[in-house]
């Protein structure tokens, strides 16, 4: 199982890589003004002051785009959980998106993050059992196997080691192998499915086709699990609920498990261990204390907010958000990294403060839509920082901040690489 594991990890990162080298259309290179894509930059951890300014002076303000719908930037905590709370009045569904790019039917790929209630609601019905604490804790042993094997892995390896390949994109690939049932035969075709998945953020013009292989791929496994359920997710949902969800529907859960789990959790996983190798106070609280671990977590949540915008919200009726009015058919984009940096949520926000209380941030969206995976996973983070600076406490940075390469204008944030000396 062990080499396995590796061989799945190793095949991963190679796939990763290979997609982030392709040349494709990103969305950097569509034409829209520098202004428009202001939300999604960042000066290393933080996003670029512009996004500060905009919140102070003007928390709900529009977005320079030359085509299409009016959209309206939201980045105040306020004005944000107000429009993440309203499902009656924003819609999420897909054929608002489809009715301005041309998109059909086919090109949907379903799941919560496009479905408004109340079909949202049947669907999140389906899986918000599955990601109780209570079923949850069967995968705690398994995390921290996996967690242990990279890390092992890890210490078997000559010179510097690049803790995205190594470390933060394996863990929450087979953490998400083991929530859903998928075959250990299956998992290399799995990986590859996970990873050209996200050429969402890579390659514009090949993102929905690298979808529908992704659902075709996840309706195979789903029709298997109807002939022989298993103890995972997919298999639960099919014992529980049998005909009253299809294969497609199902696949397309799957699949939204795989967006919302994979890409961002290791996002999560890369990004928090640059800051604990740039911070040696929260590198020494956490590895001398499991207490101190949770609000650790919760503070790095809030202050990196890898996904830094929400799905795209769009009007039904008029409404007035924060004093300006919105138009009916109006796109709003939430910017879930300006909103984490309101002063509503407390004082010196623009710095990591392990010993901050917990705050109500939305890392995890809000409301109807709010991410149904957040407690795998905190799962997920709570033993990998610790179980990391804990075996390799004399760990620093192989090469300077200033030669790594962090994505631009990317709807999930994080580094492409980050090379480490393990001491």
């Amino acid at each position: 199982m062990g080499k396995l594991r590796s061989g799945i990890a190793t095949f991963l990162a190679r796939r990763y890589f290979a997609r982030a080298r392709r040349k494709g259309l990103g969305l950097a290179d569509l034409p829209l003004p520098d202004g428009a894509l202001m939300p999604l930059r960042r000066e290393v951890l933080d996003p670029v002051a512009e996004l500060d300014r905009r919140r102070e002076r003007e928390p709900v303000s529009r977005l320079p785009v030359p085509f299409g719908p009016t959209v309206w930037l939201v980045t105040g905590y306020a004005e944000a959980k107000a429009v993440l709370a309203d499902a009656t009045t924003f819609s999420n569904d897909f054929a608002n998106i489809a009715g301005h790019t041309g998109m059909g039917a086919e090109d949907d790929p379903g799941g919560l993050g496009f479905t408004d209630p109340p079909e949202h609601t049947r669907l999140r019905r389906l899986l918000t059992p599955e990601f109780t604490m209570r079923r949850l804790s069967r995968l705690k042993p398994e995390i921290a196997d996996i967690v242990s094997g990279r890390l092992d892995a890890m210490a078997a390896a000559d010179g510097p080691v690049d803790l995205v390949e190594e470390f933060a994109l394996p863990i929450p690939s087979l953490v998400i192998c083991e929530l859903l049932g998928v075959p250990y035969a299956d998992r290399e075709e799995f990986q590859r499915h996970a990873v050209t998945r996200f050429d969402l953020f890579g390659g514009a013009g090949q993102s929905f086709g690298a979808i529908s292989q992704s659902l075709e791929y996840l309706e195979g496994v789903v029709r298997a699990q109807r002939v022989n359920p298993g103890d995972g997710l997919l298999g639960m949902i099919i014992t529980e609920h049998g005909d009253e969800v299809t294969d497609r529907e199902l696949a397309q859960l799957a699949d939204g498990v795989l967006t919302g789990g994979f890409e961002t959790t290791a996002s999560m996983l890369s990004l928090g261990a640059l800051v604990l190798l740039r911070d040696a106070e929260a590198f020494r609280r956490v590895h001398d204390s499991d207490e101190a671990v949770p609000d650790f977590v919760e503070e790095l949540l809030r202050y990196l907010t890898v996904v830094q915008v929400a799905f795209p919200r769009f009007a039904r009726d008029d409404v007035e958000i924060g004093g300006v009015p919105i138009s009916r058919g109006d796109m709003v984009v939430v910017s879930l990294s300006g909103a984490n940096r309101d002063r509503a949520l407390g004082d010196g926000l623009g710095v990591v403060d392990g010993s901050r209380a917990p705050t109500s941030h939305l890392a995890f969206g809000h409301g109807v839509h709010r991410c149904v995976g957040a407690e795998l996973a905190r799962m997920e983070l709570r033993a990998a920082y610790p179980a990391l600076v804990r075996r390799f406490p004399s760990m620093r940075p192989a090469v300077p901040v200033g030669e790594l390469d962090f994505r631009q204008s990317s709807i999930v944030y994080g580094v492409e690489r980050l090379p480490v000396t393990l001491g």
